[in-house]
């Protein structure tokens, strides 16, 4: 009975062991990649000069912008194909937390929330205009909006799962937090008077402001901590080996000092007249991202 027993034991330990040494000659998510040939990258195409699209184009041509370009050479440094696959903002984060796309590069500033539930790459460097966060108001209101004690009582707009948001909610405490799902919307309802202020960056606060009439920045601006001044690339938690191939393009990327023409081009495009901010309409997503 004894013998059995150990017999028993010592199956169950190949098999543990059989088990494990199987896990670990599995592919990684980058491997897969490349085995696939395509990189799937998630953005939401309203937030001029680093993601929107070109009415001109077609297909994925149609999407331009510094996060784009900075897609394809990540693409191109994997040895892959480049597949945009537009959603809105928030829908983004539910996919890479779903697992339902390789990565999303779409203007994001690191958090604390959004490194504890994702896995994010180093920073990367636009442009000035896009480390300062601004709000946006009606030219006539631009004597009546100098300071935050002024939007106490009134409704901010920003967009949901936004860095805009974290700084509304910290720096204007009295106003009424109004989240919009797009940023395109967010215009109308400023424009419309349903919002005094949106809170936007101020690299696509300057792409608005080309395109609507009317429109001014705010006297006051959020003071924004050095940690969320640049942007991160997000991917799944746990995508280690993805994470650190991203991180060797950005850093042959910023050795090349490509970053700062890819900003004045993608601003040079945001003011053609074909430049359109795009609002997706997404599904109700399975599962809700974490919040970020």
């Amino acid at each position: 009975m004894k013998k059995i027993i150990c017999m028993a034991l010592a199956l169950v330990m190949l098999l543990a062991l059989g088990c494990t040494a199987f896990a670990a000659g599995e592919k990684n998510e980058l491997d897969a990649i490349k085995e696939a040939g395509v990189l799937t990258v998630a953005l939401s195409p309203d937030f001029a000069p680093m993601e929107f699209v070109d009415s001109s184009k077609e297909g994925q041509d149609q999407y331009v912008g510094f996060d784009v370009t900075l897609a394809k050479y990540i693409a191109e440094y994997l040895g892959v194909e480049l597949e945009i696959q537009a959603m809105s903002f928030d829908a983004c984060q539910t996919a890479v937390a779903m697992d339902a796309v390789d990565m999303s590069i779409s203007g994001y500033s690191w958090t604390e929330t959004r490194a504890e539930n994702f896995e994010l790459s180093d920073y990367y460097y636009a442009g000035d205009n896009e480390t300062e966060q601004v709000l946006l108001i009606k030219a006539e209101d631009a004597e009546k909006y100098t300071k935050p004690e002024d939007f106490a009582g009134v409704d901010v707009g920003a967009q949901n799962a936004s860095l805009q948001q974290m700084l509304v909610e910290e720096q204007l405490p009295d106003a009424k937090l109004y989240t919009i799902g797009e940023i395109g919307v967010g215009v109308m309802e400023l424009q419309s008077g349903n919002i005094a202020a949106l809170a936007v960056a101020a690299g696509n606060a300057d792409a608005i402001m080309a395109n609507n009439e009317g429109l001014v920045k705010c006297s006051w601006e959020f003071e924004v901590d050095a940690a969320y001044e640049a942007n991160v690339i997000m991917m799944h938690k746990g995508d280690v080996a993805l994470c650190a191939a991203v991180n060797e393009a950005l850093a042959e990327a910023y050795a090349n000092g490509y970053y700062g023409p890819w900003y004045d081009e993608a601003k040079i495009a945001a003011g053609l007249e074909t430049a359109t901010e795009v609002s997706i309409e997404d599904e109700a997503p399975a599962e809700e991202a974490p919040a970020a």
